[in-house]
């Protein structure tokens, strides 16, 4: 079986968010599934997905605050700011973390460990409603 949705995910402030709930909400099929795989995508270039902890709303923060320093918006060397001072920083932070997760299904549900969570990691100041696209297959 291969099943393909696009949801819609709402507009958040910047920084590292659980969608986990979100994604399972919008793929009831995945009950359907004894084992496979869901790949989850986003299709933006300046917003990013992560798999982490899904317990300590700390280690979210502290995430931020590491990609902030590490590609900071102050930087005055960058020449691709058309639409501000989070546009390129936007592009690069979402190029380290990646476009895309899969995860195992396993007896109709997402196979993840104990204490992880699916992120929509928001490097924009004002990104506005992020898409994606879930691609279940399995049997």
């Amino acid at each position: 079986m291969i099943f393909q949705k696009e949801i819609t995910l709402k507009a958040r402030q910047r920084g590292f968010h659980i969608i986990t709930d979100e994604i399972e909400r919008a793929i009831p099929e995945l009950s359907k599934i004894s084992k496979g795989i869901a790949h989850v995508f986003i299709q933006h270039t300046s917003a990013s997905l992560s798999i982490n902890e899904n317990a300590d709303p700390t280690v979210r923060s502290d995430m931020e605050k590491y990609f902030n320093t590490v590609v900071p918006e102050s930087a005055t060397y960058f020449r691709h700011t058309y639409e501000g001072t989070d546009d390129m920083t936007s592009h690069i932070k979402s190029s380290l973390l990646g476009n895309s997760v899969s995860v195992p299904i396993t007896n109709g549900e997402l196979n993840l460990g104990t204490w992880q969570g699916i992120y929509l990691c928001e490097h924009r100041n004002r990104g506005g409603a992020r898409r994606l696209v879930i691609t279940l297959i399995g049997e």
